[in-house]
């Protein structure tokens, strides 16, 4: 961009008309068809530049229909955090472009086991749900799952399946998406991870059962709409995105209630050295590695 720059702003001095010699307002019209990232790009050629990109009409149409409740969110698992109530006058204070960022970046919520962001790209709601967020069965027994604190988790620990005959995750959700279809995803590992000597390692010792019967996913919504997949889990030491199915949002006005679960209820055999780590909800698409499909 930078050469496009530099032909269509022009250089003070030069005699060269350029869009920097244009009013702020023919300014703001043209970056209001840009996308986010290009439009804080231009913001910092000049003040005029940074005046049109401020403009509140430009933001406005980035953000989700229902952008003020997604805010209110936002700063009530922010002032909670703090030990503060609701916070409207805040709210009142905040110009469009600060409602952006704010929703682009981690908000953490239900007590900092669950956090939702806008992506940039499809203006679509992205979350992630903590293991501790979800219905183990077994979980509090250490003879079959352990919470280990580890650095490759957004929320610092996930849960390790020591053994277990019956497997079951389940989980939901109820939120106010932007209209649009969505993914959902499993975030899982098989073996434990570890560092040795500031490495980082995977104990794969207690993996097993994983290749005699499939896991089976499942997801349902309010309104009818179900899926179902199921996939061997393989690939010990990496970690894994298993996608569950889609589902699609027609009103962002509305709560949208997504159930979820991961099982593997053959009691024939037991299963061993899997990490749950998280389930993660994005627009559909967004995601490109390390998808498991079944």
């Amino acid at each position: 961009m930078g050469a496009w720059l530099s032909s269509v702003v022009g250089s003070e001095g030069d005699g060269v008309g350029g869009l920097g010699d244009l009013p702020e307002g023919c300014i703001a019209e043209v970056l209001r068809r840009l996308d986010a990232p290009d439009i804080c790009q231009l913001m910092q050629i000049n003040r005029t530049f940074l005046d049109a990109g401020s403009s509140d009409f430009i933001w406005e149409e980035k953000l989700p229909k229902n952008y003020g409740y997604l805010v209110k969110k936002a700063l009530e698992g922010e002032e909670k955090a703090e030990g503060l109530g609701a916070n409207t006058e805040k709210l009142r204070a905040f110009v469009k472009k600060d409602v952006y960022a704010l929703l682009c970046r981690r908000n953490s919520f239900d007590g900092g086991n669950k956090e939702f962001w806008l992506d940039k790209s499809t203006g679509g709601i992205c979350m992630q749900i903590s293991s501790k967020a979800l219905s183990i069965t077994g979980i509090d027994d250490r003879r079959y799952w352990n919470y280990i604190p580890i650095e490759e988790s957004r929320f610092g620990a996930v849960a390790y399946l020591v053994q277990i005959w019956w497997l079951e995750v389940r989980g939901e959700i109820e939120f106010p998406f932007p209209e649009g279809t969505y993914s959902l995803f499993f975030r899982l590992h098989l073996g434990k991870p570890s560092k040795r000597l500031g490495r980082r390692s995977c104990i794969t010792d207690n993996i097993h059962g994983w290749d005699l019967k499939p896991v089976r996913f499942q997801l349902s919504t309010l309104d009818g709409q179900q899926m179902q997949s199921k996939a061997y889990l393989a690939e010990p030491g990496v970690w894994s995105c298993h996608h569950v199915g889609d589902f699609l949002v027609n009103r962002s006005d509305e709560v949208t209630r997504v159930k979820f679960s991961l099982v593997q209820i053959d009691c024939t055999h037991t299963k061993g050295g899997l990490c749950v780590d998280s389930v993660l909800i994005e627009p559909k698409g967004l995601r490109q590695d390390n998808i498991y499909c079944a």
